[in-house]
């Protein structure tokens, strides 16, 4: 036995001996040396197999952090890779890329698209691409995180279905606030055509108009540009500005009834100007030059197709693919129903309670902090809800059915460090139409000498269009959401600028996002309960302006608590 162990350790220490490449290994290798040069022999002959094992593992430990350190460089040198890749990318937007689902462009067609494109750094170039949601949603962990939503939208589904049937005993399948949010809709629809017929008919004959003028002498060429512009002001002022708001304020029109026709109104303000700050340039080319037989006027057809397509940014042509997949269409209109109801669950589960028990207490800095702070999860929902059904669904539906192949709607504004690239990536498409028509004119006529001015007057426009949006719907002057914009969206404009970057810095992105929208759920919320429980039998001007949550205190005993559902 004692000869069979003697060699197996002779055959273990000639195993350790054979390793090249290791100093410090083979210098503890001589079976009868120490390291320290010392002789190291056991009384029966035998080497220390515990000094070869601490060897052992110490080569273990040498080698695993030298894993770590490679693992380490590999990774930090595929970051600066890829971020240097998607900077790329985004500086060759004028190289027209075939979405996944579209062939690629011959050479014919990709000259032919080129004719209608603006030279580089003149304006918007569009190319053919995919919506992000719908690249991320091929990788499976990150449709995991929609199917999350549709979980938690069941859950929701189940709890309002449970409640319903202990306090009524029985089902309860009435979406009465859906009903009330889209009440009057005949009439919405009404309006909707009337502005959409005069867009069409309008702001097109005084162009073309216009255009035709522009043959004659130099003093009619000056009268008719003040005539046809004094009347396209007049359009949009009165035709477009002030009848769609009085229909809607008039009529008390509910709330989402309300925010559809604002929503519309302010895309088709944005369009006309689109069409004549886009195609009156042109004709003033023809008009110095004279080349050609007459000035180049778009068609009917191009105009009206622009009118439909999810940009703000006009041109006679746009990348366009072969075929629309009606399935994708119903797809996407599908999920745009779902946010609708999944809003429902969330005003139903998470805010009207809230509001309703809040509305008994008196307004006072304790309980706008318990508000605010409730109203983070709901407000984020609605957020992340309205993102998703508008921003994605509704304009990928109709990108589809019009075949309009440029899909970037918006980017991955979810990664951003900093509010200057959420700002530009929320929402590109309101984001290029300010960009190109009131940051960069404002830039050519102050000849490029008040960028800080020009930016302040973008956050400006942004924030009483939103504000107007708001208090139209809402049906009151609470300016929260105008003093967000042009307080704390401008600070952080400039403190979470381009220059941060790393986690911490999205993490605070994050928070303070989450926070504003706490604060824009709870205080507009309380505003319109108090409204409702405490109206003036005699208002004035002054009294329409002061918030009414401020000084309402609503008794447990009024005659609306009678009331099952008051909005």
């Amino acid at each position: 036995m004692e000869s069979g162990g003697e060699s197996l350790l002779r055959s273990r220490t000639r195993a350790v001996n054979n390793v090249s490449g290791f100093p410090d290994l083979q210098e503890g290798s001589d079976p009868g040396r120490h390291p320290n040069g010392e002789n190291h022999i056991t009384s029966n002959g035998k080497i220390e197999v515990e000094h070869v094992i601490s060897k052992k593992l110490q080569l273990k430990r040498k080698a695993e952090g030298l894993k770590n350190d490679l693992m380490r460089q590999f990774e930090s040198q595929v970051h600066d890779f890829m971020d240097s890749l998607i900077e790329e990318s985004a500086s060759l937007e004028s190289t027209p890329l075939p979405a996944a689902f579209s062939p690629p462009l011959s050479d014919k067609e990709r000259s032919k698209l080129g004719r209608f494109q603006p030279p580089p750094g003149q304006g918007k170039q569009f190319v053919s691409r995919r919506s992000l949601l719908d690249e991320l949603f091929e990788v499976n962990h990150i449709r995991t995180i929609y199917h999350m939503f549709i979980a938690l939208l069941i859950l929701f589904i189940l709890s309002t279905l449970v409640v319903d049937f202990l306090d009524e005993g029985r089902l309860v399948l009435e979406f009465d606030l859906v009903v009330y949010a889209f009440g009057q809709f005949p009439l919405v629809v009404c309006t909707w055509l009337c502005m959409f017929l005069s867009v069409l008919l309008v702001p097109y004959t005084l162009f073309h108009l216009w255009s035709q003028s522009q043959s004659g002498s130099h003093g009619q060429q000056r009268l008719y540009t003040w005539l046809f512009g004094s009347a396209f002001v007049l359009y949009q002022g009165l035709g477009l500005g002030f009848l769609p708001t009085y229909v809607v304020v008039t009529n008390s029109l509910p709330p989402a009834s309300c925010f559809i026709v604002t929503i519309e109104q302010v895309r088709l303000m944005m369009k006309t100007y689109s069409f004549v700050r886009e195609n009156v340039p042109r004709v003033l080319a023809w008009t110095k030059d004279k080349t050609g037989h007459g000035p180049v006027v778009p068609q009917v057809s191009q105009y009206l197709y622009f009118l439909f397509a999810p940009t703000l940014i006009y041109r006679d042509k746009y990348p366009r693919n072969p075929v629309t997949r009606w399935g994708y269409v119903a797809t996407k209109l599908l999920q745009v129903l779902g946010c609708l109801f999944y809003t429902y669950y969330v005003f139903m589960r998470l805010c009207i309670p809230q509001f309703r028990s809040i509305s008994l207490q008196l307004f006072n800095l304790r309980a706008m902090v318990l508000c605010v702070f409730n109203s983070i999860l709901p407000g984020v929902l609605v957020l992340l809800l309205g993102f998703f059904a508008f921003l994605h669904c509704w304009l990928n539906a109709f990108a589809e059915i019009l075949r309009f192949a440029d899909r970037m709607f918006y980017k991955d504004w979810w990664n951003s460090t900093s509010y200057a690239n959420y700002y530009r990536t929320w929402n590109v498409v309101v984001h290029d139409w300010l960009y190109y028509y009131v940051y960069r004119d404002f830039l050519l006529i102050s000849q490029k000498r008040f960028r800080p001015a020009a930016m302040f007057f973008v956050f400006t426009v942004s924030a009483v269009v939103h504000e107007y949006i708001l208090a139209v719907s809402f049906g009151f002057f609470y300016p929260v959401l105008f003093c967000l914009f042009m307080c704390f969206g401008m600070m952080f404009n400039f403190i979470f600028h381009d220059r941060r970057k790393g986690p911490i810095w999205n993490i605070l992105m994050w928070t303070s996002l989450f926070l504003g929208q706490g604060v824009i759920m709870c205080l507009y919320s309380q505003e319109w309960y108090a409204r409702r429980y405490c109206p003036l039998k005699e208002s004035s001007f002054l009294d329409l302006l002061k918030p009414r949550s401020w000084s309402c205190q609503r008794g447990p005993t009024a005659e609306s608590d009678k009331i099952k559902w008051d909005y």
